[in-house]
């Protein structure tokens, strides 16, 4: 079925909820419990009567679909009853606000058995408890002080701790909604993308290009960004998680653009690097191949039941191939250099990251007390399951301040050609990454935003796009 088909129809929420009681079922014997989760709350801003920008909370969605504030939820394992709870009409609201959905209008638009207002949640909840040996699973610190105030003792049992992990796991393998709704935030990511190389070539600014980012995003349905986006030019590229985007772009060589859209709650996370002046200069092509290479030699690795940890490494090993053709690295064989972890200095994070409804979603296990500075900030642990998402983003960045520290340690310094690498320095960083569903015999590449050089730099040639100035 095609994705605007699939989206079309309701968000999975039932299907979610039996997942998580199944799985609970299975590690807790939790078979007469009451799932019970809270949305997130409507939150003024500090000293003003203003609302601050809404953001569900994303396990409450994963069984809900609703992305409304103030919202309630309990799912009843035993009769498998999934029961929403919503603000009731708060008539001086209507006055500003409009009308707020009705529970009937909610019971039509998500997939749940039915739709309560939220004033009928403590006789709810009471009903519930007095269920033989009904217990509550709930999430810690997500219990509101309203509710901490019902009579929650004719429970069993509550737990919370349990429901979280739980979720966590179950968020990891997609289903067709789910995978769905990445490929749609993907979609509107590529054209975002493709509008940035359009107009590469008559701005002066970083910020002007994360404008017209957003302004594809918004135009074609995707109100939120998935992350605060990088759009760094020269050297800022060699900062990971550069924030500013504001310097201006004359005089350097290149942008490396990280961000993405989200389509109701789901992530893509989509980054691209390309010449500002069109066409990439002996250094910048050089480490744009090689990274290019590191994310094929990899992706031709992946399928359900990879060790993730094996793809890493081989992304490391093509890295040190590179490096060394490029005359960067020296001094010894190929495998003296990657078991040196020399590589760490030139591509300091993780390959990639599990993808959904966070950027950097659950259920990734990363190790970050691990003492080896190759793994440390590898976000996903151990086998990739068919049907997760996980991102592959390989780069290799010229950052003084990771680097330096290597050049004054002599054991690493001497596998550095410290002349070729001042040639380097205002490369950056280059970064290229996917989203990549991963399947039983292989995969498939939800991100279509190009990459290859020709086709980069061709956008970029053939733009017709006026900068538009304020007078």
């Amino acid at each position: 079925m095609e994705t605007a088909e699939i989206l079309k129809g309701k968000y999975p929420a039932k299907a979610h909820a039996a997942k998580v009681a199944s799985f609970l079922k299975f590690t807790k014997n939790s078979t007469s419990a009451t799932i019970y989760l809270e949305g997130q709350k409507t939150r003024l801003l500090e000293d003003n009567d203003e609302a601050q920008p809404f953001r569900q909370r994303r396990n409450f969605f994963y069984l809900s679909g609703c992305a409304l504030p103030d919202c309630h939820l309990t799912y009843d394992i035993p009769t498998a009853r999934l029961t929403l709870f919503i603000p009731p009409i708060n008539p001086e609201a209507v006055i500003w606000s409009g009308l707020p959905l009705s529970p009937t209008d909610a019971l039509s638009k998500f997939d749940v058995d039915s739709v309560l207002p939220s004033t009928s949640l403590p006789s709810y909840l009471d009903s519930l408890s007095q269920r033989h040996g009904s217990a509550l699973l709930a999430i810690a610190n997500h219990i509101s002080s309203s509710t901490l105030s019902l009579n929650f003792d004719n429970f069993l049992a509550t737990d919370v701790s349990s429901l979280q992990p739980a979720i966590d796991t179950c968020r990891v393998i997609k289903d067709p909604y789910e995978i769905a709704s990445v490929r749609h935030a993907n979609h509107v990511s590529t054209a975002a993308h493709i509008a940035v190389l359009h107009a590469l070539k008559n701005v002066s600014n970083e910020r002007e290009l994360e404008a017209i980012f957003i302004e594809r995003c918004l135009a074609l349905g995707c109100k939120e960004q998935a992350y605060h986006g990088i759009f760094g030019a020269g050297t800022n590229a060699a900062t990971l998680h550069y924030v500013h985007n504001d310097e201006d772009l004359k005089g350097k060589w290149n942008l490396l653009v990280d961000a993405a859209a989200e389509w109701r709650c789901y992530c893509a996370d989509v980054t691209r690097t390309m010449p500002l002046s069109g066409t990439f200069n002996s250094e910048s092509r050089g480490i744009y191949e090689a990274v290019l290479r590191m994310q094929k030699e990899c992706l031709l690795m992946i399928k359900g039941g990879v060790l993730w940890e094996d793809v890493h490494v081989r992304a490391h090993e093509v890295a040190v191939d590179e490096l060394l053709k490029l005359g960067i690295l020296k001094g010894g064989t190929k495998q003296d250099l990657v078991e040196s972890g020399i590589s760490v200095a030139f591509f300091p994070h993780g390959l990639g990251h599990y993808l959904g409804m966070d950027t950097h979603d659950t259920g990734g296990n990363p190790n970050y007390e691990d003492k080896d500075p190759e793994f440390r900030y590898l976000r996903v642990r151990g086998k990739l399951p068919a049907g997760c998402i996980v991102t592959v983003e390989p780069g290799i960045y010229f950052c003084r301040f990771i680097i330096e520290p290597y050049l004054k340690d002599p054991e690493q310094a001497r596998y550095i050609n410290k002349a070729v690498l001042e040639k380097y320095w205002n490369v950056g960083g280059v970064r290229i990454e996917d989203d990549i569903l991963v399947t039983k015999d292989g995969y498939e590449n939800l991100t279509t935003a190009p990459k290859e050089i020709d086709e980069v730099e061709k956008l970029i040639n053939s733009s017709s796009i006026k900068p538009l100035r304020l007078t």
